[in-house]
């Protein structure tokens, strides 16, 4: 399960008599909730005589789990409700009561709930949606577990026993090269024998594929790079995929390890590496993307060369 710290239930102290939650409180579309509303940090007297509570909804309706005596409700079950009570301790405690209901559907938005007591205002937030379901995956072969032959080991103890062929599917997409498509499947297996290879192919000809943990998807001729692009990644059941062209060769300093250690222990989605040519000119990709906003016409996507910064933990990575 990944969790955002958008999720977690904040809690704003007082600098008013008030506190309330910032953020973390979430309902499910029509359904109730307890809302973490807490006591007036004032005194009976800077609150008045008789403190009152007061609270509004905009997409569900208000009302108590329990009443507590000597507490005054008015709009119980509306999208007003009124607290009040000669005692303090006593609203204080009706306050742990209030609850929150749902009443308009909508599968992810929030209800801004008005606060207010003797002066004092303040707003927050009840999420409404469905809670994401999570996202689970098979991990593969616990570290010392069976581990396939091959000349490149996929996960070792330097490599924090990553199974890669648990983790990554290699996708490619042809047209016409088979001798450079067989150099690069050749090259995967001489390294990670176990990893599975699909290939997206729109030759007019199409020659066969075989062999262990390759899946050959045809489509019609010439139907382009980004169909194929699309078909091959839908065919994907892994955490991971690695996009390689149809002339990529693995090497020995090719370790997959590495980039999975990076998605593994940080927040990003997207990781690359350097690419050698044949003639041994070194490319990598590193370019930040800038949307400006525009008029009418729809915004500007800008990419400028450079990083944003050096990436925490990973000293060779930006």
């Amino acid at each position: 399960r990944v969790q955002s710290p958008a999720d977690r239930l904040l809690i704003v102290r007082a600098n008013s008599p008030l506190e309330y939650p910032a953020q973390g409180v979430e309902v499910r579309p029509l359904q109730t909730i307890l809302v973490p509303v807490l006591p007036p940090r004032a005194s009976l007297g800077q609150l008045g005589a008789h403190p009152q509570v007061n609270l509004t909804a905009s997409l569900g309706t208000l009302g108590v789990a329990a009443v507590v005596e000597g507490v005054e409700l008015r709009g119980e079950g509306q999208r007003q409700l009124a607290l009040g009570a000669p005692r303090l301790d006593h609203l204080n405690r009706q306050l742990q009561f209030v609850t929150y209901t749902n009443t308009e559907f909508h599968p992810d938005t929030a209800d801004i709930v008005q606060f207010s007591t003797d002066g004092h205002d303040a707003a927050f937030a009840i999420r409404i949606r469905h809670p994401p379901t999570p996202r689970l995956y098979d991990p593969g072969e616990e570290e010392g577990e069976e581990e396939e032959e091959g000349e490149g080991k996929e996960g070792n103890a330097g490599d924090r026993g990553y199974n890669i062929s648990a983790l990554v599917t290699i996708a490619t997409k042809t047209f016409l090269r088979y001798d450079k498509l067989r150099s690069l499947i050749a090259s995967v297996r001489r390294f990670y024998p176990s990893v599975t290879i699909v290939v997206a192919d729109d030759s007019q000809r199409p020659e066969p594929l075989r062999g262990p943990h390759l899946e050959h998807y045809l489509m019609p001729f010439g139907k382009g790079w980004f169909a194929g692009r699309n078909l091959a990644v839908s065919q994907v059941t892994t955490k991971y995929v690695l996009w390689v062209d149809d002339d990529f060769i693995f090497t020995p300093r090719t370790r997959l390890e590495k980039l999975v250690d990076v998605l593994e222990r940080t927040s990003l989605d997207l990781v690359g590496g350097a690419v050698r040519e044949i003639t041994g000119y070194t490319t990598t990709y590193r370019q930040r993307l800038l949307v400006r906003g525009g008029g009418a016409g729809g915004d500007c996507l800008r990419t400028q060369p450079g990083f944003h910064h050096r990436l925490a933990g990973f000293p060779s990575c930006v």
